[in-house]
């Protein structure tokens, strides 16, 4: 593979190159659109395995690198959200093995609950931020951000786009490293454990090195210089750039490729050579105001192009200062619950039962849809337990009663085992109703594994976590569990029974997606004939 021009995502380009580039181990959450990192990885033949969530990921990535490895690290936008707790932390230590840190963000809303612009969070956590612009610079920008990180001992956030990760362009991959360093641990102190007293000179160390890195992005970094005519000149970056070249071609352009630090001298030597100056980058105008605090002049996208992606049209439209209303898109079929999802039950039950629902992210948040029309908040993973119990704490009582809180497995392990904790340390006085619905996989994102499935990202079993057990052990009065499919259950009975009472209660819907459901059935027999193969195999001699 090595050496031969492929044909790959940027997803794709990413995984390829941390193999090259000889990644010890590979952590992450599944999210579009950076689910295919890990995965391909794993196909590839690397570490690669799925987390709880994106905290726990990134330190065991940080973990890894203290100890001398390289690592990746992958999520969403909302993913880094998670993470930013060890993040910030992280920056002012010093790592040892390189750390990427993927933000594959997702510019005009295909698949998430916000819009925001992850560039935002280099500058906030003071960390070097690499972005390309297709799948080569995905693969040239992977190796590049090992290479900062170890030369500077920093994370790097390498961040995407949904275009970049999933558009298909040629890449000429490097000779893969011959050996890595074994991994090995050296004690350092003052470098990562970060009190009072060693976190403010590392805070100190961090400002040293990120002025070392602008300089180094001024003297050699990854900028591509198109010289054209003088009377325009555009500075972009990431897939805006690749819109801006095919939107103007005649124009003079500078790509940045290493957003921060800004490279601010050759911005300002290029800027002194044209006449209009304009900033072509998707979402916050963040690019064009760093240049005007710069003393940088600039022309920034009218306000009505911060939504959405770009594309050649509209860069167009910014460069003649067009502000007139844009087509509207014609209108696609409207996502809905998958016909055969035996989960579609359960929000027939709530409707019917006049319930207040506070719903999560995954499949389910479709439960908002007709023909149910039964979710009432969505916010972010795990909360549908929080603002459900916020709900029951000040409501009148007749309402409060109808309050319920559905949530699905893979999330209930990623945020929502908390709200939990706080049902049963805080519990409101009509008591609380949380529905796990549980299709046994990561289904909103491509069927992915979890600590709730028993197996890994490769699909091999490994330990499981029991939602009933943990219910019970952390103190919920009521548990119950449903088969979706059991006719001798009435899961709107049970629910309506349980809304009666003051006490907390868990239930678990237990039916396996019935898209994954061939698959599981399939890893399982695997599993059986791991465990037993010499009867398996008199089995099958029999038949």
């Amino acid at each position: 593979m090595t050496g031969e021009r492929q044909l790959l995502s940027g997803d794709e380009a990413v995984a390829l190159a941390a193999l090259h580039a000889g990644v010890r181990l590979g952590t992450g959450y599944p999210g579009t659109p950076s689910t295919e990192i890990l995965e391909t990885f794993d196909q590839l033949g690397g570490h690669a395995q799925w987390s709880p969530n994106e905290k726990v990921a990134l330190e065991v990535g940080l973990g890894a690198a203290f100890g001398g490895a390289r690592t990746l690290v992958t999520m969403k936008h909302v993913g880094l959200n998670v993470a930013a707790d060890p993040l910030f932390t992280a920056a002012y230590t010093d790592i040892e093995g390189g750390l990427i840190v993927i933000s594959a963000d997702d510019p005009g809303l295909a698949s998430s609950q916000n819009e925001q612009d992850n560039r935002h969070y280099a500058r906030a956590a003071a960390l070097p931020m690499l972005e390309p612009v297709d799948s080569q610079q995905a693969y040239d920008f992977t190796w590049l951000a090992f290479e900062i990180s170890e030369r500077w001992k920093i994370p790097v956030i390498l961040r995407l786009t949904t275009r970049v990760c999933h558009a298909k362009t040629v890449v000429h991959p490097r000779a893969a490293v011959s050996d890595t360093p074994e991994p090995s641990f050296a004690r350092n102190i003052p470098a990562r454990v970060m009190i009072p007293a060693y976190a403010k000179p590392a805070h100190q160390r961090l400002r040293q090195k990120l002025a070392e890195i602008a300089a180094w992005n001024d003297a050699e970094g990854p900028i591509r210089l198109d010289t054209g005519s003088a009377d325009l000149g555009i500075v972009a970056t990431g897939i805006a750039a690749v819109h801006a070249r095919e939107a103007a071609p005649k124009a003079s352009q500078l790509t940045i490729g290493l957003t921060y630090p800004l490279p601010l001298g050759r911005i300002r030597t290029f800027a002194m050579g044209v006449e209009r100056l304009v900033a072509i980058e998707e979402g916050d105008p963040i690019l064009a105001d760093s240049l005007r605090a710069a003393g940088i002049p600039v022309e920034c996208k009218p306000e009505m192009y911060r939504f959405g992606e770009l594309n050649v049209a509209r860069v167009r439209r910014i460069l003649a200062g067009d502000t007139s209303p844009e087509p509207v898109p014609p209108k696609g079929k409207p996502p809905e619950l998958c016909q055969g999802c035996s989960h579609r039950g359960v929000f027939e039950a709530l409707r019917d039962l006049g319930c207040i629902v506070a719903g999560d992210i995954g499949c389910y948040t479709l439960g908002v849809l007709p023909p149910f029309s039964a979710m009432d908040t969505c916010v972010c993973m795990g909360a549908s337990i929080g603002v459900g119990l916020g709900l029951r704490h000040v409501l009148p009582e007749a309402q409060a009663r109808r309050v319920v809180s559905v949530i699905g497995d893979s999330t209930f392990v990623h945020s929502g085992i908390t709200g939990i904790a706080e049902m049963v340390y805080n519990p409101p006085a009509t008591g609380h109703v949380v529905l796990i619905l549980d299709n046994g996989t990561t289904a909103m994102t491509g069927q992915q594994e979890h600590p709730g499935t028993g197996r890994l990202l490769d699909h091999s079993p490994t330990g499981k976590i029991s939602f009933e057990a943990l219910g019970r052990a952390m103190g919920v009065q009521n548990v119950h569990v449903v088969n979706a499919q059991d006719k001798d259950q009435s899961l709107q009975d049970l629910v309506e029974s349980l809304l009666t009472k003051s006490e907390t209660s868990l239930v678990i819907a237990r039916q396996p997606c019935v898209l994954a459901a061939p698959k599981i059935r399939f890893y399982e027999k695997a599993a059986a004939e791991r465990i037993s193969p010499s009867s398996c195999a008199a089995d099958g001699a029999g038949q």
